[in-house]
Order: structure tokens, then sequence, then C-alpha cells
């Protein structure tokens, strides 16, 4: 394996939004779910909720009653079933990310999954899109504390690599995630433009690069600030 001159010895990828743009799919799972419980008010809040865990999207979106009567993890799993099984068909990775997986490697450089998500919807993403090679490391909401914009989740994939936060990458699309990237102290954070616009990311400094897809970034030079 050839080793590139590039500062960064890892790459952390968020991954609703990043790996795959499945934004929508999480919209049409919510509105099937909010549905089933008599939600009418769900999708404003929902856009303030993107990144974040399923335990605070759950207080953000439904009444207290229901979560007293049925639990929130019951909840959360609940919708994340409606998400797989209306995903599974139309799954695919976004443009140019196997590419870039490989040019990583190649370069010696190490990836992680960093998500908010549960175990099951990040193991359910790297299987279906056939990508669960490339990562050494796999964390996910379930497995921490606190989940984005809270930095616990880039700290721990980091540290699950043995390397230091400051010496990674950090791939992500959501303002819960560019917060969780800086705020653990990322040494370069790329946003792709899938669930928020380029020119919003670019305008509110919340990543050093910004880019459409992984497609226009075919070197490791690019990969600078």
């Amino acid at each position: 394996m050839s080793h590139t001159q590039s500062p960064y010895r890892a790459a952390l990828f968020d991954m609703d939004g990043t790996l795959v743009d499945n934004s929508e799919v999480h919209v049409r799972a919510f509105e099937l779910f909010c549905n089933r419980y008599r939600v009418s008010d769900w999708r404003e809040k929902l856009n303030r909720a993107f990144g974040m865990g399923s335990d605070d999207i759950m207080r953000m979106l439904l009444p207290e009653a229901v979560i007293e009567q049925k639990g929130l993890k019951a909840l959360g799993d609940e919708k994340e079933e409606i998400y797989r099984e209306i995903y599974a068909p139309e799954i695919r990775p976004v443009a140019g990310l196997v590419a870039l997986l490989e040019l990583l490697n190649r370069s010696g450089i190490r990836c992680a999954v960093g998500s908010s998500g549960c175990r099951d919807n990040v193991e359910f993403v790297l299987d279906k899109c056939n990508i669960g090679t490339f990562f050494e490391a796999r964390i996910s909401g379930d497995m921490v504390t606190r989940c984005k914009p809270e930095p616990e989740i880039y700290i721990t994939a980091a540290k699950a690599l043995g390397v230091k936060i400051e010496e990674c990458i950090i791939f992500e699309d959501a303002k819960a995630g560019f917060e969780a990237a800086k705020r653990a102290g990322a040494g370069l954070i790329v946003g792709i433009s899938t669930t928020l616009k380029k020119e919003e990311i670019e305008a509110e400094n919340l990543a050093d690069i910004v880019v459409e897809d992984f497609t226009e970034i075919d070197t490791i030079s690019k990969l600078r600030k």
C-alpha cells in the first residue's frame, strides 16, 4: 500500500446524507410513522432535527403521552424498520463514494463511520452498498452517550482507529454533524451538499471544502484546506 503525503491518517464518514443520499427516504419513513400516531406538525420539526440521535428526534416530534406509553427505543426501532423496508429496493451509494474509498485505501488513509443512526441502519447501508470492507470502525448513535451536535461520536471513532482527531478528515452533510466535527477538532471538514445547498454550507462556513458529490475528489491532493 503506497502512502500519501497527506497530513491526514484517517477519514471519518457520517452516514445519512453522506454515504447515501437518503434524507428524502427518512422523510418518507417519518411521514408513514407520524401518520400512525396522528402527528401532523412533524415536517418543520424534522427539518431542525436532521443529524441528531433517534431519542432527541422522537422527543421533538411526538407527544409525551405516546413516548411514555411506547418508550423511546421501541418508537425508534419502529420508525427505522419502516425506513429500511422502503429504502432497500432503491439504495445506492453517493456518486463517487466507492472510488473515493478505494483512493483513501490506496493512500493508507483508514476509514470509520461516525453516525447518529442506530447500529442496524449502519450495517444495513454498508451491507446493501457493499462497502463494509472499507470501514475498520463503525460508531453508531446507540454506542455513545450523546449524539451530534455533541462531538462524542467522532472522538470515539478516532480513538477506535488509534489516531488523533486532528489527523482526521470528517465528511458531513448536516448542521448537527458539522458542529460535532468542529467541536471534536477535526483536521479537515468536507461538506457534501445533499441535505443543505452548497451555497448555504459555504455562506455559514460550516466546512473547509464543499462538494456536490464525491466525483469531485479524484486525487488526495484535493483534500486540503
